[in-house]
C-alpha cells in the first residue's frame, strides 16, 4: 500500500506540474484540440473573469509540489481536490472524449485520500 500511494502521488504530481508550468512560463504544447460551443462558452467565462486561471493554475503547481514532497502529501491531495473534481465534471458535462482519463485522475486523488486517510481523521474528529 505503501509503494502504491508514493507511484499514485508521484503521478498525480507529474500530472499537474505538466499541465501548470507550461502555463506560467507561456508555453504553448501544441494545437489545442477543436472545442464545442458549450466548451467554448465556458472556457470563455473562465477567461474573462481574469483571476480563476491563474487560481486554477497556481493551485495545480502548488499542489503538485507538495505531492512530490512526502511529508506534504496529504495537504496537496486535498487542496488538489476541488480542481479535480471540476475538471472531471468539465469532461462528463462538456466534452467526455477524454472522461477515461480524467476519470483516473479522480479515482487516483480519491486513492491517496484513502491512502492518508489518518493524516484527515483528526479533521473529522473531535
Amino acid at each position: 500500500m505503501k509503494i502504491a500511494a508514493i507511484v499514485v502521488r508521484l503521478l498525480l504530481a507529474a500530472m499537474y506540474l505538466f499541465a501548470s508550468v507550461p502555463y506560467f512560463l507561456k508555453i504553448m504544447p501544441g494545437e489545442m484540440p477543436a472545442m464545442t460551443t458549450d466548451q467554448t462558452t465556458f472556457m470563455t467565462g473562465v477567461t474573462a473573469s481574469v483571476y480563476l486561471m491563474p487560481l486554477i493554475k497556481g493551485t495545480e503547481l502548488v499542489s503538485g509540489i507538495l505531492l512530490l514532497i512526502g511529508r506534504t502529501a496529504p495537504l496537496g491531495a486535498l487542496l488538489i481536490f476541488p480542481v479535480t473534481l471540476n475538471i472531471f465534471l468539465y469532461h462528463a458535462f462538456l466534452g467526455p472524449q477524454q472522461l477515461p482519463m480524467v476519470a483516473a485522475m479522480l479515482i487516483l486523488n480519491v486513492f491517496l485520500f484513502y491512502a492518508y486517510r489518518q493524516k484527515y481523521l483528526p479533521i473529522v474528529t473531535g
